[in-house]
């Protein structure tokens, strides 16, 4: 059995602020489900012990994450703050943005961001969608698969030496520069306010997981970590639907375990190196401030996975006709190893009647290594 580290959160559920307002939910899933492609991503049983199920996120508005419910958001929001500022129009929902009707005004915005390959591709489809300049950094070991998905949206593609997090720093620095404006999934001080958008916007795909969960509520909830958003907004919809019993459990890969380090820490720490893993997704080295804001007191536990898992699980799903990519499979990766594990299993409080939620959030975003990984090829 690969080996893994599993921390118990001794933090969770000591009192802290609120990071993500019921009303700032209601606003974004109030404006998403209107989008031209808006349709629930399916909630799939999978055939494991107990009750497990898998939020199918491979579908979502064609782009193959759940990172289009986050980026186009944001996206859209602050084109129209802008137009209000400069008088272009007093309220300019995103029906109006993809119209054109202010195609003039936007045309001269330009939209920047760092990523690892679907908040980027995200990004981009708002821009080409709301009529703006795009700019996305990306960093030197993004698949090239993953770049052309994004300029295939018209954007403008940089490369940069380092990790996710070079890139974000170039990408805020240049910005500054530039006059462009800055649509990161992380948070840092002083920049919290259109990350807290994105993540009112992940939070959808856990109210629609709400929404079809049959049954008892979920005992667990596995999901992905890299810099926290997704996790912290699946922590507070769950919360917000089903109270404090399900057990957050947040997954990272072993190189790149930010969050888990952190928790250990009992602060935001950033771990070194070259944050090496298949993982893509999640090849982070540090905390987005408000999703560590929300996680320290929200999740159960964390836990950090080999890629060995990550690809075994993946072919699982596999075999069963359901296609998850890499970054997408950690959840289930982390259960199948903590159920294999005794002294896991009971840290976790995990059993045969405990009911389980895992979130796909990707799908086979870079076809040519999601084969290679599935056949065996690559690992």
């Amino acid at each position: 059995m690969a080996s893994f580290d599993l921390f118990p959160n001794p933090r969770r559920g000591t009192p802290g602020t609120v990071t993500l307002s019921a009303a700032g939910f209601r606003r974004a899933k109030a404006e998403i489900v209107t989008w031209d492609g808006y349709a629930p991503t399916p909630l799939r049983d999978l055939p494991m012990q107990g009750t497990v199920r898998l939020k199918d996120e491979s579908g979502r508005f064609g782009l193959g994450s759940f990172k289009a419910l986050g980026g186009p958001y944001a996206v859209a929001n602050l084109l129209a703050s802008e137009l209000s500022r400069l008088g272009a129009a007093t309220t300019a929902g995103s029906a109006d943005l993809a119209s054109g009707r202010y195609a003039t005004v936007t045309r001269a915005m330009t939209i920047a961001s760092a990523t690892d390959g679907n908040h980027g591709r995200a990004v981009a489809w708002a821009a080409a969608r709301f009529h703006c300049r795009c700019v996305i950094y990306i960093h030197e070991t993004v698949s090239r698969g993953r770049e052309a998905a994004i300029a295939a949206f018209g954007a403008e593609v940089r490369r940069v030496p380092g990790t996710y997090d070079d890139a974000v720093r170039a990408c805020a620095e240049d910005a500054e520069k530039s006059g462009w404006f800055v649509v990161s999934d992380t948070s840092w001080p002083g920049y919290t306010e259109i990350p807290r958008d994105i993540m009112q916007g992940y939070r959808l795909m856990a109210d629609e997981a709400a929404d079809q969960w049959t049954g008892p509520p979920p005992t667990h909830v596995f999901i992905q970590g890299g810099v926290g958003g997704a996790a912290a907004a699946v922590a507070a919809q769950t919360r917000a639907r089903w109270g404090e019993a399900p057990a957050v459990v947040v997954v990272e890969p072993e190189r790149a375990a930010c969050l888990l380090a952190s928790a250990r820490a009992g602060h935001a720490v950033a771990v070194p190196g070259e944050l090496d893993t298949i993982m893509a997704g999640l090849a982070c080295g540090e905390p987005s401030l408000l999703a560590w804001a929300e996680l320290e007191r929200a999740a159960a536990a964390f836990m950090a996975i080999p890629d060995s898992a990550a690809v075994k699980a993946m072919r699982f799903l596999a075999a069963h006709g359901i296609v998850v990519g890499e970054s997408g499979v950690a959840g289930l990766a982390a259960l199948r190893l903590a159920l294999a594990d005794p002294d896991a299993a009971r840290a976790l409080g995990l059993g045969t009647d405990s009911r389980i939620l895992l979130f796909g959030t990707e799908g086979a975003t870079d076809p040519d290594l999601y084969r290679d990984l599935i056949s065996g090829r690559f690992c």
